[in-house]
């Protein structure tokens, strides 16, 4: 078993962080995070939709990693995530131009390439509910001016729903969805009026 830089929790090795860059082995490691416990690439596989040949590569870089940890159980080669039970990847930011930041960047341009993805598939079947409280499919971007208090309760609301999406897999099979969402100050400041300016009635 090839292991490197074995993680327990936050990353903040750059090379770890580029390696999440990737979109394909983004999804192998969330897949894994969701199904808690060593799969074998045949599984793994099958739940992503995708060639196993295909995720073999990708497999070897995540566990060199040490993003993944591999396991030889009963002559299957299996795989498995080196955060904890229940916990996933995440990543620390450090700000500016550093190797970190640029590669916390690269990261979220592939979150958000998934995400494109992800819509337009989802627009593509007819079965997808798109209204209503069951709403499955919806893209939206906000922009509002908020406080220090407003910016807590919305980082709380997040965090709630993370953990919905965090629950161990039904025994029953339910719907997998995937959720984006990107926070971002904007330095924008309101344009000054002109004391000459027009007075709105």
């Amino acid at each position: 078993m090839a292991q490197s830089k074995q993680i327990r929790g936050t990353v903040e090795d750059v090379d770890q962080i580029a390696m999440l860059a990737s979109p394909t082995r983004m999804e192998i490691v969330m897949t894994l995070e969701a199904l808690a416990s060593p799969t074998t690439v045949a599984e793994l596989a099958a739940e992503m939709g995708r060639p196993a040949d295909g995720l073999y590569y990708h497999l070897r870089a995540l566990v060199s990693s040490g993003l993944l940890e591999e396991h030889t159980e009963a002559g299957d080669q299996r795989f498995q995530s080196t955060t904890p039970r229940g916990q996933r990847v995440r990543l620390r930011y450090k700000l500016g131009e550093s190797g970190n930041a640029k590669a916390v960047r690269r990261v979220a341009a592939g979150m958000l390439r998934m995400a494109e993805r992800d819509f337009i598939r989802a627009s593509n079947q007819h079965d997808t509910i798109v209204e209503g409280p069951r709403r499955e499919l919806w893209v939206a971007r906000l922009k509002g001016w908020v406080s220090a208090t407003d910016v807590a309760e919305i980082n709380r609301l997040l965090v709630s729903l993370a953990k919905i999406l965090d629950r161990p897999r039904p025994a029953r099979a339910r719907k997998l969805i995937a959720l984006t969402w990107l926070l971002a100050p904007l330095d924008v400041k309101p344009a000054k009026r002109s004391a000459h300016a027009p007075k709105a009635n």
